[in-house]
């Protein structure tokens, strides 16, 4: 359970802010729609080579 601690002149909506962010950290929303649809274990193992590709490429170019 998520708990956000309100300071007494805080508004609601940077309290619904801090909600939002907390809640968005813990990953549930990603889960879900990741669960919709089955993906292969290999398919998901070619997804994820690619976005390490991907990322590798681009810290190259950010270092040169």
């Amino acid at each position: 359970m998520i708990h956000v601690s309100v300071k007494e002149n805080e508004s609601l909506d940077r309290a619904l802010k801090k909600f939002k962010k907390k809640f968005e950290k813990t990953g549930v929303v990603k889960e879900l729609r990741g669960r919709q649809a089955f993906i292969k274990p290999c398919i998901n193992k070619r997804h994820q080579k690619i976005r390490a590709a991907y990322k590798q490429k681009m810290q190259q170019q950010e270092q040169a």
